[in-house]
């Protein structure tokens, strides 16, 4: 892990959890995405955090990590381990017993979110993550990043939500967007996340 410099007020970031899909997806573009993020995140001293799967993108992204001499940590559940491929060449491989405590864990060891492209998982677990942020119960940045577009279409769907009164501008900022690896982490140090009340603790999730 990193213990560079960092600027007055920037957020500590030390771990980042990334939701991936556990398929490959029909565009070699987001393999290549996968890769570029765990190479940047091993670049940058971050540990890897992610959902353990040995398929996929989740595998493209921890092996590029783990060959650029970078940690990665997978969280998955006991019954996931055959659909999802028990990953052996991981730093940290942590089995535990249902999907709730996977991303409970996940966001215990994270810093930020980063969502790669992937299936209703990855989308379950970006909109748990932000709603978590929403109700104040992290201030840890939470980011898309935009494959060739791949998440417009929630991106529109936010926004929409905002223009209808369902959710408010501020939270609909919480959500970062980018299209690169570089420019989501360059954005996740210069968030600032708002000042909002604990509306709830993690046993009333």
């Amino acid at each position: 892990m990193t213990d560079a410099p960092r600027s007055p007020g920037e957020a500590r970031l030390d771990r980042v959890c990334v939701f991936a899909g556990s398929r490959p997806g029909t565009e070699d573009r987001y393999g290549r995405a996968a890769r570029e993020l765990g190479r940047l995140l091993a670049r940058e001293g971050l540990e890897v955090v992610f959902g353990g799967g040995r398929w996929g993108l989740m595998g493209e992204l921890a092996g590029a990590a783990l060959a650029a001499d970078g940690s990665a940590v997978g969280v998955i559940p006991e019954a996931l381990l055959q659909k999802e491929g028990r990953n052996e060449d991981l730093s940290r491989l942590e089995v535990v017993d249902s999907m709730h405590e996977r991303k409970a864990r996940m966001a215990e060891l994270a810093d930020g979110f980063v969502s790669l492209p992937g299936g209703l998982g990855t989308l379950e677990e970006t909109c748990e993550m932000l709603t978590w942020a929403q109700l104040g119960f992290h201030a840890k940045p939470c980011g898309l990043l935009n494959v060739g577009g791949y998440f417009d279409p929630l991106v529109d769907f936010l926004d929409r939500a905002v223009q209808k009164g369902f959710v408010d501008a501020e939270d609909r900022e919480l959500l970062h967007l980018a299209s690169t690896p570089e420019a989501l982490l360059r954005r996740f140090r210069e968030a600032r996340p708002p000042a909002r009340e604990k509306l709830l603790e993690r046993e009333e999730l």
